[in-house]
């Protein structure tokens, strides 16, 4: 199994990511130096995925604070909001980038340190964050395993892996690890449109890690699945609410389906994904330019003053939710 990197590292005073835009072509580091490339990054998709998100967000205000030249705490914490502020406007559904900016101002505010202490603290809390998500990506993977039998041909949408992650991932690393455990299974991919993180990215990371993989347009989700093609379901989560599981568009399609066919439904995420706070109603679903799907690449594919909607998630209720896997275990919906 290949390893490079990880997908986000802090090295001194930069971050330093992979370009997701460029894959699977072209393997491209970015070098971020402030908060506002960060944003930037994260509005652009040149890093996706809610974990990934969540630690790009941590590592945009260890910026700000590394690079700030205050010598006042207050005017460092004002600093710091501010850069939250911007961060927060970038992508409104994914929660973990809410949970890790939360999480990391606490942390600063809590503080009695003077500006110097302050600022190692801001940089150490968003590496832990980081190192964190490795280790619970690790443990989603243990526990979630045990729902993949040998043989199983499972089906995955959008990219839930390591480029969606710090390193290792949340669906695929569930794969990842009855892979290791010698488990003869199979992996059926969509193309995920409009993006097609699941064309460039999930069949780039599996095809990596030599663990078989098929590769499907979204609209054959129901083909596969009458024809016996499909044993189980895994997707990851950008939230989860009382009620549903939002995820990348296409995903309750796949649900719906999966309950037809009898075929279990998993969803795979870390618990900063869970707001049990709320209910879908009460959740803003991120519209992207239409002309992500009118176009394809700088082609247009579409006649010029054809309307588009385009979401990037959907809601899946949670009753077609057969199990959640997080680092603490496997969840009934019951559970939730």
């Amino acid at each position: 199994m290949v390893r490079l990197m990880r997908t986000i590292e802090w090295k001194d005073g930069t971050v330093v990511t992979i370009d997701q835009t460029k894959l699977p072509n072209t393997t491209r580091f970015l070098s971020i130096k402030n908060c506002e490339g960060v944003a930037s990054a994260i509005k652009e998709m040149k890093l996706r995925g809610a974990p990934l998100i969540g630690v790009a967000a941590a590592y945009g205000l260890a910026l700000t604070a590394c690079h700030s030249k205050t010598k006042e705490k207050k005017e460092l914490l004002k600093e710091l909001e501010d850069s939250a502020n911007l961060l927060r406007r970038t992508r409104p559904t994914a929660m973990n980038l809410f949970w890790a900016i939360d999480r990391l101002l606490k942390k600063a505010k809590e503080s009695r340190d003077d500006v110097k202490a302050l600022i190692e603290l801001v940089v150490k809390e968003a590496q832990r964050i980081a190192d964190e998500d490795v280790k619970i990506n690790h443990r989603i993977g243990e526990h979630g395993s045990q729902l993949i039998s040998d043989e199983d041909i499972v089906l995955t949408h959008c990219n839930a892996g390591s480029l969606a992650t710090v390193d290792y991932g949340t669906a695929l690393g569930v794969i990842r690890t009855a892979w290791r455990q010698g488990k003869r299974i199979k992996v059926i991919a969509t193309e995920t449109r409009p993006k097609l993180q699941g064309a460039r990215l999930t069949a780039f990371e599996l095809k990596r890690d030599g663990i078989p993989v098929t590769l499907i347009t979204d609209s054959t989700v129901g083909y596969v699945m009458s024809k016996g093609l499909v044993k189980k379901v895994i997707v990851g989560a950008d939230r989860i609410v009382r009620d549903a599981v939002i995820n990348k568009i296409g995903t309750y399609a796949i649900a719906v389906l999966a309950h037809e066919h009898g075929i279990p439904f998993y969803v795979a995420a870390p618990t900063s994904t869970f707001d049990l706070n709320h209910t879908s109603k009460e959740i803003t679903i991120e519209e992207r330019n239409p002309e992500e799907i009118t176009t394809f690449g700088s082609r247009r594919i579409a006649p010029k003053g054809v309307e588009a909607i385009n979401p990037a998630f959907d809601i899946t209720p949670i009753k077609h939710v057969s199990a959640i896997i997080c680092e603490t275990g496997i969840l009934s919906t019951t559970e939730i």
